[in-house]
């Protein structure tokens, strides 16, 4: 196996990755044959990792094959997936179309190229670009609902101004100071309220309109029925008129 590549956040919580290469492949030897989900002592990596302690998260070979949870072989196979299922996104797929896909199995072999890894437990030391650094969120949350959750907030609490805590403040390239917030999705306001309020009479209204409607339709339709019998039937009485008239004569002769 060549030099493995170790993928590794660089927030515990949240955070862009950070690929660290190692020249020694030795040392890499202490996560062969480990499984994903499986926490391994980061010790046999060198002395900067000491007390540190990793978890195995996934990887890739050098084909870029991803390896996948469940499938208990260090190899590669080819599996029947649906799309929505891991290690196939399945665009542009039919519903319920299902592919054969290569992909490697949930034990670490030396045929990877990256190893996927979250950090569990710090160690004595920090490392460079990885825990010395903390990289905030930059945009706090936007639906209305998740704001309340992140402050602690009741439904008769004002989130609006609680917003203003993660307003971001930058300078355009005019040299313009501009502060900016995120738009809250899904808030409640009175004007929201008395909007709902107009579409809900509005259809009420319809509602009560299509009724009349129909019920005038009913009405005018069951007197025209009734003209047409009424029509009807003076039209067989004519008819049969006409016929006993015409059948009188023949009898008295």
């Amino acid at each position: 196996m060549q030099c493995l590549k170790f993928d590794l956040p660089t927030n515990m919580e949240r955070g862009l990755p950070l690929v660290l290469i190692f020249q020694n492949c030795n040392c890499s030897r202490v996560f062969w044959d480990k499984r994903i989900s499986q926490e391994v002592s980061g010790d046999a990596l060198g002395e900067e990792f000491k007390g540190y302690v990793f978890k195995i998260m996934g990887g890739c070979d050098k084909q870029g094959f991803p390896m996948k949870q469940g499938v208990l072989t260090p190899g590669r196979v080819r599996l029947l997936l649906s799309r929505g299922t891991p290690c196939f996104r399945g665009y542009g797929r039919r519903n319920g179309e299902r592919r054969r896909k290569s992909v490697r199995g949930c034990i670490v072999s030396p045929d990877l190229s990256v190893l996927n890894l979250v950090i569990v437990k710090k160690g004595d030391n920090d490392l460079p670009g990885l825990t010395d650094v903390e990289k905030p969120r930059m945009r706090g949350p936007k639906r209305a609902s998740k704001i309340r959750k992140l402050f602690n907030l009741s439904k008769e609490d004002d989130v609006r101004k609680y917003v203003n805590t993660y307003r971001r403040t930058f300078t355009t390239k005019a040299g313009k100071n501009v502060s900016k917030a995120p738009k809250i999705q899904r808030l409640v306001t009175p004007l929201t309220l008395q909007r709902k309020r107009a579409r809900i009479s509005d259809k009420k209204k319809r509602i009560a309109k299509a009724k009349a409607e129909a019920a005038e339709y009913q009405k005018l339709l069951a007197s025209r029925l009734k003209e047409q019998r009424e029509r009807r039937s003076e039209s067989l009485a004519k008819k049969r008129s006409r016929l006993s008239a015409a059948s009188k004569p023949s009898t008295l002769a």
